[in-house]
């Protein structure tokens, strides 16, 4: 398994960049840059490609509706040039909370948004002269509905590669079944090995069965965090906070897809319960309601031979990347974290 890692940049971005050196020589093989309603991704990533070398780079996640299709293409095309080919371009739906609230569009048809936008993207990246008649995407702009002087152009540039790898955070069954079908790689939350297959089998099963045989096997990233030692069993407490916060707060009281993730592993009665006390402003209380054996199965916390029992059961949920989140007090022993988890997932 591959070893990636999300960018924290809480002590600032330059030192986080500089420190990113460390973990590219420790073995990281793919860094991820958030973007949520936080700065932007993409002038984070145009930063990295530039004091980086062999790690790849990606946006986790990109949001369908803050950017046009066409944009989306020219800027994973110009991340893949500055980065030399190293560029994966993570998208996904977000939520209305975001996308109503911050972007001030309707949240509407992301099944069919996420469907076109790939097809756009592709096309683009192919030179080809780009005529779109999507439900929801039409392109140039139809006669009626503009100028009408709109005329079919194609990408100015030749791009580094014509197929740039998509990941697309997905959780919902449908969304889950369009990863397997079109996308190079599906990034779920919460990854429960055990759980994965009955959660969301039928519906990877259903995508690939309409693959292009042209694409690689899916690649599946599992986000995890990471803390190997005799002595760190406490820190997972320290995701709790972070739990509540999705399945409780993420969304409204009727549409919380992490929510729906809680009640489809088998928790529908203290999802109900951390909702309840997230949304009545007990946040505390909402944390503690996360069950144990929850957090305990969607992480790797533990000594060495805990830790590697979970990285095996991951391997045979079918993860191919695991994306951690290294659980340290120092930069030094957060690169320590990455070589070790690097040689358990060899």
């Amino acid at each position: 398994m591959r070893i990636g890692m999300a960018l924290n940049y809480a002590g600032g971005f330059r030192e986080t960049a500089a420190e990113l050196a460390d973990f590219e020589k420790a073995g990281l093989d793919i860094v991820f840059v958030p973007e949520a309603y936080s700065y932007d991704a993409v002038s984070q990533l145009g930063y990295l490609a530039a004091v980086t070398e062999r790690v790849e780079l990606a946006s986790g996640i990109m949001q369908l509706y803050s950017r046009t299709p066409t944009l989306t293409a020219m800027t994973a095309a110009g991340l893949d040039f500055v980065s030399d080919g190293r560029f994966s371009l993570g998208i996904g739906a977000s939520g209305p909370q975001v996308i109503e609230g911050w972007h001030g569009v309707p949240y509407d048809a992301p099944l069919a948004r996420t469907r076109e936008t790939i097809e756009i993207c592709r096309a683009v990246w192919r030179r080809e002269r780009l005529v779109y008649n999507g439900a929801h995407y039409q392109i140039p702009l139809p006669a009626g509905q503009g100028t009408g002087l709109g005329k079919p152009l194609k990408l100015i540039n030749h791009p580094v590669r014509e197929r740039i790898p998509i990941i697309l955070a997905a959780i919902g069954p449908k969304n889950v079944e369009l990863a397997a079908e079109l996308a190079e790689g599906w990034e779920p939350i919460f990854y429960y090995p055990e759980k994965a297959n009955e959660v969301w089998g039928a519906s990877l099963a259903a995508g690939t069965a309409r693959r292009d045989p042209s694409l690689p096997p899916l690649d599946v990233f599992a986000q995890t965090a990471l803390a190997i030692g005799d002595d760190v069993k406490g820190l997972i407490d320290l995701i709790r906070p972070v739990q509540a916060l999705y399945i409780g707060g993420m969304g409204a009281r009727t549409k919380n897809f992490y929510n729906n993730l809680a009640v489809r592993y088998g928790y529908g009665k203290e999802a109900a319960a951390i909702q309840d006390a997230y949304l009545a402003g007990r946040k505390d209380e909402a944390a503690g309601l996360i069950p144990q054996e929850l957090l305990e199965h969607v992480s790797l916390i533990g000594p060495r031979s805990f830790v590697a029992e979970r990285v095996a059961a991951m391997r045979e949920s079918g993860v191919t990347t695991l994306n951690v989140a290294p659980m340290a007090g120092t930069h030094s022993e957060r690169v320590a974290l990455i070589e070790q988890i690097k040689e358990l997932a060899a």
